[in-house]
């Protein structure tokens, strides 16, 4: 039966994904306390097993914390015993797959063993083996930093059926890769690949002075170049490090669009920055400018999510979109998941006065149930424009990040609730409450509507920093390799010296900027300070709070590549 499995093609192989919660590390002492099976079939999910174990002793603490499994949650489940014909005839003849197989296999035969089972002897495929070859500029391999990088969703991370499921999802996504970039099409292929030595190199001539570049690339975030023999550009990328990303274009696992480039290359040229940002602009930025022949157009950098306040409205409301223009509106955000959009979302519903309607229903003129609650001022009926601005007032404060008006007014409003006895609401108040000190409605990057922020962002990383403005949906950077000339201060100036024109619309280039560093910044957060310019009234003021006095030095030395001559060049080649 193995040996007809093998000979399948990916296509049409049954695979059962697994996952286990234990209470330790090791199988010798530990035991599981949560199972979760997810089977895949024909590349799709078809079907799921979930339950908690009771393991016959306490979880430990530090276990609890980390999947949220308490001993409340397995007394009354089931032991392993009780589960492990269910657990067996669910796996079948499949081929069992796990992130980190190794892991969940031994907890799993041990108690099989223990009950005295013999569960079959299923082919096996590690998706942690797999994101290995494949992924090898990836730092780690985890599960979630993989599907982080393929863009797939765990929203039930550490729990047994939650995990399953995105290695399901992440191994559906590995064999789509493998079977496009690297030929595999039938199981025994795929098997194989997980075995393929992670450093095997490239058995194809590489020339000398390529060899001899990539030798010494420096582990830095920047650009990089590959020419050919008459030096023309034919691919450019970016790299958080330089190193490890190019390097992986000679692996014998990388695909086959990387190793043409690398047969076609004579010389390796880069760009060294300061962070990954200005790599990624950097990147968009010259692909359009040069238009090398191995390039494709960039991906779309999606927008996440944004609250939008209708300021075009008479009477404005609050709505989640997935995007942010410049149409009159006001945006604020970004929010790295619609769930923390949402969230703020109903924060704002439940604390302030405003209308939720849409502009049809609002037309009819008619009190809907938000007025009888006096969650809504009700425009649609009195029109008091005054009153129904001056709550809104209260909701671009709370934004802004002052809390106080909405803390006091809900304090109120749970202290009425709970001298009328009304308990619950009062709960449901103080439930608000916990939100607001907990700051969850700050899980925007900016405290500004996009649209019109005014910002700097520091960025340090790799013990570089990074200066890039924001000023009325235009972006700047500071020492910008492209540019000509150091636009970043004339910006800050113009600004302080109030000569900028705020009204000039941003281009379709700006929007992409202002895109690609959005994403970036929210998913860097941690790399970022942002500096309002409202809250100084000099350049020179601004200045004096950053990480250290003399912010702006030149970027790293050992840049290989003139970027600007370059570009010069290939423009005055263009008008010949």
């Amino acid at each position: 039966m193995i040996n007809e499995i093998s000979n399948l093609s990916v296509e049409e192989a049954n695979f059962c994904v697994v996952d286990v919660e234990t209470t330790g590390l090791s199988p010798r002492y530990n035991g599981i306390i949560e199972i979760g099976l997810v089977k895949v079939s024909g590349l799709k999910i078809v079907d799921r097993f979930h339950s908690y174990v009771n393991p016959g002793k306490d979880i430990p603490y530090f276990i609890t914390q980390l999947t949220g499994i308490t001993n409340e949650d397995v007394y009354d489940a089931p032991f392993f015993e009780d589960i492990a014909d269910e657990v067996i005839e669910f796996i079948g003849e499949n081929i069992l797959s796990a992130h980190n197989f190794s892991f969940d296999n031994s907890f799993l035969k041990k108690e099989f063993r223990y009950c005295g089972k013999e569960p079959g002897e299923n082919l096996n495929l590690c998706t942690l083996k797999l994101s290995r070859r494949l992924f090898p500029m990836l730092r780690s391999k985890s599960l979630g930093v993989v599907c982080n990088h393929l863009n797939l969703k765990n929203t039930k991370e550490h729990s047994a059926l939650g995990d399953a499921e995105a290695t399901a999802k992440l191994l559906i996504k590995l064999i789509k890769e493998l079977k496009t970039k690297h030929d595999i099409h039938q199981v025994d292929q795929l098997l194989n690949f997980q075995f393929i030595p992670k450093n095997l190199q490239m058995q194809i001539p590489i020339k000398k002075k390529l060899g001899e570049d990539v030798s010494i690339l420096p582990d830095a975030p920047g650009i990089y170049y590959f020419l050919n023999s008459r030096n023309d550009v034919i691919y450019i990328g970016k790299a958080k490090s330089l190193k490890n990303r190019v390097k992986s274009y000679f692996l014998q696992t990388a695909p086959r669009k990387a190793k043409k480039i690398v047969k076609q290359a004579s010389r390796l040229k880069i760009e060294i920055t300061n962070s990954e940002l200005t790599a990624l602009l950097m990147e968009a930025e010259l692909i359009k400018l040069i238009n090398p022949k191995h390039n494709v157009m960039l991906k779309e950098y999606g927008n996440k999510y944004f609250l939008r306040i209708t300021s075009s409205h008479q009477f404005p409301k609050v709505e989640i979109c997935n995007f942010f223009d410049f149409d009159g509106n006001d945006y604020f955000g970004l929010f790295i998941s619609k769930k923390k959009a949402l969230l703020v979302d109903e924060m704002l519903g439940k604390t302030f006065a405003i209308r939720e309607c849409d502009d049809k229903e609002f037309s009819k003129g008619k009190a809907c149930f938000l007025a009888e609650i006096e969650r809504c001022t009700a425009p649609c009926m009195n029109k008091e424009k005054s009153l129904y601005l001056s709550e809104l007032d209260k909701v671009y404060e709370f934004l802004y990040g002052k809390n106080q008006f909405a803390l006091n007014r809900l304090i109120n409003r749970m202290k009425e609730y709970s001298d009328k006895q009304k308990y619950e609401k009062a709960a449901e108040v103080k439930s608000l409450i916990d939100m607001i000190l907990s700051q969850t409605h700050k899980s925007s990057l900016l405290a500004e509507p996009v649209n019109s922020a005014n910002v700097l962002f520091e960025i340090t990383e790799s013990g570089n920093r990074d200066y890039v403005l924001m000023i009325a949906g235009k972006i700047f950077i500071k020492k910008y390799a492209i540019n000509d000339k150091d636009y970043f201060d004339e910006a800050l100036s113009d600004y302080f010296e109030s000569t900028i024109n705020i009204n000039a619309l941003p281009n379709d280039e700006d929007l992409e900027k202002m895109k690609i560093t959005l994403n970036w910044l929210i998913k860097n957060r941690n790399k970022v300070r942002i500096f309002y310019l409202k809250d100084y009234h000099s350049k020179e003021e601004l200045y004096s709070n950053l990480s250290s006095f003399n912010v702006f030095s030149n970027p790293p030395e050992a840049s290989t590549f003139d970027v600007k001559n370059f570009i010069n060049q290939e423009a005055t080649d263009i008008l010949n």
